[in-house]
């Protein structure tokens, strides 16, 4: 008996040990989130290990690649190769090109429905919106818009997909269901991007030209309020506002100021503007990784990717990628 009885017991310590090894080697095995770059004049991505905060890999991909957005299981990556006339799609696991989709001409921005399936694609040259299926590969509509459409979203209930057009100046509404131009609303000069808030009540719409950020109520597509930005010591002419992320929280926008090389954080309440954050030069596009915690942008003609601390609203360090970053994603 008691031979069995110490037997048993080594056994349950080698076992108990041998647990906390896996339990160890699963945690030294654990995949950092990784953030995704597009680089636009050098035709690659870059993969940032967000532990680290290195570049770990750089990936060819078609011409000219701008937006990016990865599908709701992060399996698959699009991208839009602009001067490729496609959008593409990577699988994330091999890093390889899978599949192109019939995008239209020179597609610049785009948004991914809830649904996972309809991908909404800006095309610039063409003044069109078109609609794939990303399940066939198909076309299933092509909307006429304004003049040089480039910023899209799709609200977080599926019913809107919102395009802006930078010539017209306008921000349209298009109803999913039918795939109709419903609505227009007057915005300042240069639309480039617009945001959903995470309830979808309101729509923000950044003015390159115009200088300002037109924050717009959904439910009547009326603007009801609008943002001008003042930076000391930097000309009003290269306030211009692009990139817009907000906290899923209903605490802080982040707008990218473009060639003010700022960005501005407002309290997105009361819309006042709290700070302004110096970053790279040209700050493009933005992401958040998976908590909210950091702040990723992308910054044009100083290469770099700037990293924010969002609770100490500072600027923490600063990434070289590949030339001309504009789009940016975070794996998770």
């Amino acid at each position: 008996m008691k031979t069995t009885t110490l037997l048993k017991s080594l056994s349950l310590s080698l076992l108990v040990a041998g647990s906390g090894f896996a339990a160890t080697a699963l945690s030294s095995t654990a995949v950092a989130a990784t953030a995704i770059v597009s680089n636009e004049k050098d035709d690659t991505l870059s993969l940032i290990d967000l532990d680290s905060l290195q570049v770990t890999e750089t990936l060819p991909v078609g011409q000219r690649p701008r937006g990016i957005t990865l599908s709701k299981d992060h399996s698959k990556l699009y991208i839009c190769a602009s001067d490729s006339d496609t959008v593409q799609i990577m699988d994330l696991k091999t890093r390889q090109i899978i599949a192109e989709l019939p995008s239209g001409e020179d597609p610049e921005q785009f948004a991914l429905h809830p649904n996972d399936r309809l991908l909404y694609i800006a095309n610039e040259d063409d003044a069109l919106v078109t609609v794939v299926d990303t399940g066939d590969r198909s076309v299933v509509a092509q909307i006429d818009v304004g003049v040089e459409p480039e910023g899209m979203a799709v609200s977080p209930d599926g019913k809107w997909a919102v395009n802006t057009s930078e010539t017209t100046n306008m921000v349209h509404w298009i109803d999913t269901e039918t795939h109709q131009l419903v609505d227009n609303t007057l915005v300042d000069q240069r639309p480039r991007h617009v945001e959903f808030s995470k309830d979808g009540n309101i729509l923000w719409a950044s003015s390159e030209i115009g200088g300002t950020v037109s924050v717009i109520d959904v439910a009547s597509r009326q603007i009801q309020h609008k943002l001008s930005f003042k930076i000391r010591g930097v000309h009003p002419d290269k306030v211009q506002p692009v990139g817009v992320k907000l906290t899923d929280d209903g605490r802080y926008a982040f707008i990218a100021l473009g060639p003010a090389n700022h960005v501005a954080v407002v309290d997105a309440k009361t819309f006042e503007v709290l700070d302004y954050l110096l970053v790279g030069r040209r700050v493009w596009h933005m992401a958040f990784n998976e908590d909210q915690s950091r702040l990723l942008t992308t910054n044009g003609v100083s290469g770099d990717v700037s990293v924010i601390d969002v609770d100490q609203l500072k600027v923490t360090k600063s990434i070289k990628v590949g030339r001309y970053p504009w789009g940016v994603v975070v794996l998770p």
